[in-house]
């Protein structure tokens, strides 16, 4: 059976609603009498809270409580939103307490208030006075790591969050091997998130009597057991209802204000207590990407071939250990992925230090390593006088490759393709060839290529399982339901196509809630890991197999007609051989549940533990041009191409590289948080964050290789942090062919690309 939807263009579900403004966020929720908490943030970046005088604030009009470290539980939780580990050695760091004396980072949660009003707790803030013990401030891992550093967290030993070493192969007799030898480093910058909605919260006691939190989160089940947690109750006393969400790209795959607003309205007899963080709070003190800087040693043949690798990475943590290690130790394995590399050694050092808490953001470490190793494989290529291109696919790893790292074989590969097709459809000879005309006067010109390599989901080194419950309606239509955590991304309308194509109804006829809620939706680890389409889609599917089993079945019963001669086809039921309809699905569901004899609902329900994954990979092709009197980087054209498996809905799909390109192309040319020596955020707005808006990006192109993965449910692999891998080393790969600098230090702004400029006596 075949009913055509998967593959097809399809509008989401939720589309109208947003375009119209009826879509509900967490925002719009109102409560009678809700109050609202406001966090006291730290003015110094690392030290201890002597004394706080509260005294002024008390008597302030509206102020209902002040919450100080001594007045909340005391247990160390972690925030990242990893599914738990029952292995002692692989559960997330518990490093942070919901309010604390001792800072780690500027804007530590040192203090609470609760008021009647926003504008209350904020004036009640303005009144309360800190006396501190200030503490030497490391911004870098490098001055964290000195001997003499003062320990961020006493109780890990360490400023060293962790230290790992992997590799391959006889490092020494791979160098020894190789004609030539490159050594080079590269750094990269704290992104932030910036999402159009900020984390906000909402919690009070329901008529049920059990503790309810409307968040803006991307892991409602994780978050719920992390309430928990924090709170040292069990986690069946708390409810996690996620509604419509304006955006995360992972910075809401941490926890990072659910339990201080359930225990805010604990404290008030079960009053909803409401936590939304100010814009500027949003960028400065919640989650960044890693910004880690890469030591790289190559060795390289005359004809182009990768003799051995040698890569250090030292990532900087921030205050708190989120996610932690797991995003520098994940670059060994896609690396690994990409290319044939027989001796190959990665280390990997996680540092804590006095900057915002760096967590999860599109991509989990995969820019970051993308961008220093393609720099680094084009400026092998320059070196042994070989296009580009061509040494790419020279090395790349072959089709069905058992990587050793992770473990994972490597089925439909396709990085040749998506290069030699990328090739094509972006004119790369005649740009390259048109190039060479702009290598004098102020504006030149020039073209870069990268690649990547992306997993699908994180098993073998974590868990993932996720559940589904289709529920047959009495008008024929099906109500989905699963713990999967819709964000933006467009997953519950590509999740519909899924279950509508194996039942063999249209998309149309399965319907979704806005809200997912953690007592009701099976359980789901949520959205992150471009996991989504993949797990959850084979718990659709199993879900939609077993309703469809189960019409047949009832059909069978209820019509006497022999199971194996009955289809389901665009809503009808029918015999197989010839289509002659035996009834509508409509007609069948009414009889389900009201014939005397065989009258029942239908339910069909599923829960999986995937224990395969799937590698995409792609690349990038840009042209730049760059005004040596300025330093200005202009994209004049800028392709992704991507190797995704099926592409499920070619609509959402386009969008999704499209989004990521533009924010792939903020983290190479404009976007980082810059701290003060004291560790204050200096630019922590929307004014002074050099986010691109559509004015300043250029129109970005994709291309699909499509072809089904042997292992994804719909033949479907990763895309959703694909696009964000292999622009910003693309477009520095593009400067280095326009200007013959190597610039190994991202965003390449006006400044930075100035003083290269000038320090090569090209200005």
């Amino acid at each position: 059976m075949k009913n055509n939807v998967i593959g097809k263009p399809a509008e989401r579900w939720d589309a109208i609603a947003k375009v119209k403004g009826q879509a509900k966020y967490t925002a719009d929720y109102e409560f009678k009498h809700m109050l609202h908490g406001k966090i006291v943030r730290s003015t110094i970046a690392h030290g201890y809270v002597k004394e706080y005088d509260i005294s002024e604030a008390e008597l302030m009009p509206g102020v209902v409580k002040i919450l100080l470290p001594e007045d909340v539980p005391q247990n160390k939780y972690g925030t990242a939103g990893h599914p738990l580990s029952l292995d002692p050695k692989k559960k997330d760091i518990e490093d942070r307490t919901l309010l604390t004396r001792k800072v780690h980072h500027y804007g530590d949660t040192i203090a609470a208030v609760i008021a009647k009003t926003e504008l209350d707790a904020i004036k009640a803030i303005e009144k309360i006075k800190i006396t501190y013990d200030e503490y030497p401030v490391y911004l870098t891992p490098q001055e964290s790591m000195k001997e003499d550093a003062k320990l961020i967290h006493e109780e890990h030993g360490s400023n060293i969050l962790a230290d790992t070493t992997v590799g391959i192969g006889d490092i020494d007799k791979g160098f020894e091997e190789a004609d030539y030898i490159l050594e080079e480093e590269f750094s990269t910058p704290v992104q932030q998130h910036t999402h159009m909605e900020k984390q906000i919260a909402t919690a009070y006691l329901d008529e049920d009597q059990r503790w309810t939190c409307i968040s803006s989160t991307q892991i409602p089940h994780i978050a719920r057991r992390i309430i928990g947690q924090a709170l040292g109750m069990p986690w069946s006393k708390f409810r996690v209802k996620k509604p419509f969400i304006g955006g995360g790209f992972g910075n809401k795959q941490d926890v990072t204000i659910e339990p201080l607003a359930v225990y805010m309205s604990m404290l008030c007899n079960g009053k909803p207590v409401q936590i939304s963080l100010s814009r500027e709070e949003s960028i400065g003190f919640t989650r960044t990407r890693h910004a880690i800087d890469y030591k790289f040693k190559v060795g390289v043949t005359k004809d182009g071939k990768i003799t051995a690798m040698d890569c250090e990475c030292i990532s900087n943590q921030g205050g708190y250990a989120s996610h932690g290690h797991a995003i520098a130790g994940k670059g060994s394995s896609f690396i690994e992925a990409l290319y044939k590399i027989d001796n190959f050694r990665y280390n990997a050092k996680t540092v804590y230090t006095n900057i915002a808490v760096a967590g999860a953001m599109r991509g989990y470490g995969i820019p970051q390593v993308m961008y220093a190793l393609e720099s680094m494989i084009d400026d092998l290529a320059l070196k042994v006088g070989m296009d580009p291109i061509e040494f790419r696919i020279k090395n790349k790893t072959p089709d069905g490759y058992h990587n050793k790292l992770s473990g994972v074989k490597q089925y439909g590969f396709k990085i040749e393709e998506c290069l030699l097709a990328g090739k094509e459809k972006f004119k790369w000879n005649e740009k390259l060839e048109d190039s060479k005309k702009y290598k004098t006067g102020s504006k030149r010109r020039g073209v870069g290529v990268a690649g990547f390599s992306y997993g699908t989901a994180v098993y073998p080194f974590g868990l993932e399982v996720s559940g589904a419950r289709l529920i047959l309606i009495q008008d024929g239509n099906f109500k989905l339901m699963i713990g999967a955590t819709e964000i933006g991304q467009g997953s519950d309308t590509v999740f519909s196509q899924m279950a509508a194509e194996t039942i063999g109804v249209s998309k149309d006829n399965i319907i979704r809630d806005a809200i997912t809620d953690t007592d009701v939706d099976p359980f789901d680890t949520g959205a992150y890991a471009s996991r989504q389409s993949y797990i959850t889609g084979y718990a659709v599917k199993e879900a939609a197999q077993k309703m469809r089993k189960k019409i047949i079945e009832r059909t069978s019963a209820i019509y006497d007609i022999r199971e194996e001669y009955i289809d389901i086809v665009d809503s009808k039921i029918v015999y197989k051989h010839n289509g002659e309809i035996i009834c509508t699905m409509a007609e069948l569901a009414l009889k389900s549940f009201y014939d005397l004899k065989h009258g029942r609902p239908i339910v069909a329900e599923s829960s999986v533990n995937i224990h395969n994954n799937s590698y995409a990979s792609g690349c990038t092709y840009a042209q730049v041009e760059v005004d040596i009197e300025t330093g200005r980087v202009k994209i004049l054209d800028i392709l992704n191409v991507h190797d995704s498996g099926k592409i499920l809905n070619p609509t959402l799909a386009e969008g999704q590289v499209e989004g990521g390109m533009a924010m792939a192309i903020a983290y190479g040319l404009s976007e980082g948080l810059v701290y003060d020596k004291k560790g204050k955020p200096l630019n922590n707005n929307l004014l002074d964050y050099k986010m691109p808006t559509t004015m300043d990006l250029p129109d970005l192109d994709s291309l699909f290789v499509e072809e089904d993965d042997p292992l994804g449910p719909y033949g479907n692999k990763a895309l959703g942090e694909n696009p964000h891998c292999s622009p910003a080393p693309a477009i520095r790969n593009a400067v280095l062919n326009a200007v013959g600098v190597p610039i190994n230090k991202i965003p390449l702004n006006t400044q930075m690309v100035f003083e290269h400029l000038k320090k090569a006596n090209l200005i």
